[in-house]
């Protein structure tokens, strides 16, 4: 189930929060809708922890994660680092990483066995990655773009890239990653999945201006629900006559 989300008002919340198949961070002083929306779906199954990356809340962008291992940059406190360990499971290996490239959100894109990272990143630290989050790593753009982490979220079931993704790209991409992908939106048009949404293999957050068109493709295509293709070509038809009209 796909489910609508704002914190403090701002619909990117990609930004602001982590998901993975083991655990969920959320940046700290949000209001308590917010986390309560986090936790009314997750908190049976995974924690859900409230913290901050170097002192910013935007851990989303900050951090690259799957349910093996959290990667997150040089300039997190020995503090943060601490509270992390202690609050995420133990199989779950935290590791700081020396990075000019600091945002790990933006230029990291992993599901539990494959990372799709930017191809200036550091040689060390796609060493780090590949062991600490044991995935295998490709140097990619989406897009033409080198924001993989901005540009694509794929999770073990699906994924969904950049609206102009080329078909060609598109195949080559499903393939490296072995798991159907879709070009799309979300909030309403933007082309920035990674800030406008959190997803893993059961349950996805998107920010409140996605529309239903877009959530339904965003719930087929990580296989949320059992939304046909046929049921999206249909609400996409709709929604196109109903702009027409």
């Amino acid at each position: 189930m796909a489910v609508r989300a704002q914190f403090e008002g701002n619909n990117e919340i990609g930004v602001f929060a982590t998901l993975t198949n083991g655990y969920c961070l959320v940046g700290i002083g949000g209001s308590e809708n917010f986390y309560s929306i986090f936790e009314g779906e997750l908190s049976e199954n995974i924690p859900v922890v409230h913290t901050s990356i170097a002192g910013c809340r935007i851990i989303g962008r900050m951090t690259a994660a799957n349910k093996h291992g959290l990667l997150v940059p040089h300039t997190t406190t020995d503090q943060e680092l601490q509270h992390l360990r202690n609050s995420l499971p133990d199989s779950v290996k935290i590791q700081r990483v020396e990075e000019r490239l600091s945002a790990l959100g933006n230029t990291i894109a992993a599901n539990d066995y494959v990372a799709l990272v930017h191809p200036d990143l550091d040689k060390e630290t796609e060493e780090i990655l590949a062991d600490t989050l044991k995935v295998e790593v490709f140097r990619q753009t989406v897009a033409d773009s080198v924001l993989v982490g901005s540009y694509c979220v794929f999770t073990n079931q699906g994924g969904l890239v950049h609206p102009k993704t080329k078909v060609d790209d598109q195949d080559e991409l499903s393939s490296l990653l072995q798991v159907p992908l879709v070009a799309g939106t979300v909030n309403r048009g933007s082309d920035v999945l990674g800030g406008g949404l959190v997803v893993n293999d059961w349950s996805a957050f998107c920010g409140m201006d996605t529309t239903s068109t877009e959530l339904s493709v965003i719930e087929s295509v990580f296989k949320l629900s059992d939304a046909s293709a046929n049921t999206i070509a249909n609400e996409m038809r709709d929604s196109l006559i109903d702009s027409l009209a």
